[in-house]
């Protein structure tokens, strides 16, 4: 599994055998990393050590648990209602190393260090194939050729309010440091959940304007509009479905701070805004993404970063059936889960993947006239929710043990993290 590391980090072969309970019964929210200073109060103290950054390897091992791909994603087996044919609500064809509500699968990761600001795009990754043999070299490699260098230098935000609450202002992105997070296309995850409400024979009403959505009484022989969920629940359903991907996404690199012997914590005290590139001052550029401030809005409204992350709404996509479109092709077309080409976990993928239910014209029209209605009614997509959404964040530094000497009893950290530099150099 690990033979292929040349040199072979002692740091690996620690973090492949440390045991999870020793991860989750040990993780912590330690900030203190080198160079850091607490001027005053109770745990006052100064680094006398200067920032360090990350060893690669671990850098690598650290994002790839984050964001990983772990193999194929398994489809839903069985629905009764679907007359012997697959479910049709997974997006992606690989699983991740966290869960995603339906396989939909919508987030992203970027991350930060002291080089750059970079895109590791893994939603859509075809497995490597020694994944299944456990080799951990191929597995890390095959994610680094993945990265896209964004722009040179550590992302800058400002230490200080509205960029960072207060109380992270004196540890967070500070030099030395790894920042990651997840971004989601939340239009996306709508769309997703509309054309799920189609196949399962039902749709939304506009519960904001107490109203029926024009036009869907014409597919009265297919969706049952007595049965019709609120607008409002389903988006807020839809950005808590992606909430949790990002949170189990970051907590599985939290438990991978413990193994590697990394201070860290994952927090959501930075503001989203101005990361995606919303804060509205050119010298905080963020990641760059296009926004706009709409009336009545006083947040921005950010729909993606053209050519990177593209949310599936204007201008990024010519009209909301576009956007629909784009959604059925990610499923069906060429890698997607229901491609019969697309490789696979099954003894027989080809008869496996063409056995999904379609989505037809019909579905997709229908998903279009309640997209066209949000769009239409309230000058966005979603209607109540962002289109781009950021939230979690997960930090990882080198430790200053001596900060934790002075001020700890025993336990303060792990066994790992006073091995650090002799396992890491």
């Amino acid at each position: 599994m690990l033979d292929s590391f040349s040199p072979l980090p002692r740091g690996v072969v620690q973090a492949a055998t440390f045991p999870l309970i020793e991860a989750i019964q040990g993780r912590r929210s330690r900030r203190f990393a080198r160079g850091a200073t607490i001027p005053t109060g109770p745990l006052a103290f100064a680094s006398a050590e200067p920032p360090q950054p990350l060893d690669p390897v671990e850098q690598m091992l650290l994002i790839a648990t984050i964001a990983g791909n772990t193999g194929w994603a398994n489809l839903f087996a069985h629905h009764p209602a679907y007359a012997g044919q697959l479910p049709n609500y997974t997006t992606a064809a690989g699983g991740r190393s966290f869960p995603s509500a339906a396989g939909f699968h919508t987030t992203e990761f970027f991350f930060t260090d002291d080089t750059g600001v970079y895109f590791l795009p893994t939603r859509d990754m075809t497995p490597v194939p020694e994944t299944g043999n456990r080799d951990l070299h191929a597995w890390v490699k095959a994610h680094r050729a993945r990265i896209v260098k964004l722009a040179d230098g550590r992302l800058n935000l400002p230490a200080e309010m509205p960029y960072m609450e207060g109380h992270n202002r004196w540890c967070a992105n500070v030099p030395g440091s790894t920042l990651i997070w997840p971004v989601a296309d939340l239009a996306q995850h709508v769309i997703l959940m509309l054309l799920y409400l189609v196949q399962n024979g039902t749709g939304i009403y506009d519960d904001i304007n107490d109203r029926q959505i024009p036009g869907l009484e014409r597919f009265a022989h297919r969706i049952d509009l007595a049965a019709a969920y609120p607008m409002t629940f389903v988006e807020q359903d839809a950005m808590t479905d992606v909430s949790v991907e990002m949170g189990t996404a970051c907590y599985s690199g939290a438990l991978m701070l413990q193994a590697l012997g990394l201070g860290g914590w994952m927090y959501s005290g930075l503001n989203p805004f101005a990361v995606l590139g919303a804060s509205g001052d050119p010298a905080v550029p963020g990641l760059g993404f296009r926004f706009e401030m709409l009336e009545g809005n006083p947040l921005p409204h950010v729909t993606g970063l053209p050519g990177v992350f593209e949310a599936h709404v204007p201008p990024h996509h010519a009209d909301m059936r576009a956007a629909v479109e784009s959604v059925v092709r990610r499923k069906f077309g060429a890698g997607g889960p229901f491609d019969p080409a697309q490789g696979g976990p099954y003894r027989d993928n080809a008869s496996v993947r063409s056995a999904a239910a379609p989505i037809d014209a019909e579905a997709i029209e229908i998903a279009t006239i309640m997209a066209d209605y949000v769009l239409g009614t309230f000058g966005r997509f979603p209607a109540t929710v962002p289109p781009v959404y950021a939230k979690m964040y997960l930090q990882a530094h080198r430790l200053d043990l001596a900060f934790y000497d002075r001020h700890f009893g025993p336990g303060g950290y792990l066994r790992t993290h006073a091995e650090h530099d002799r396992n890491w150099g």
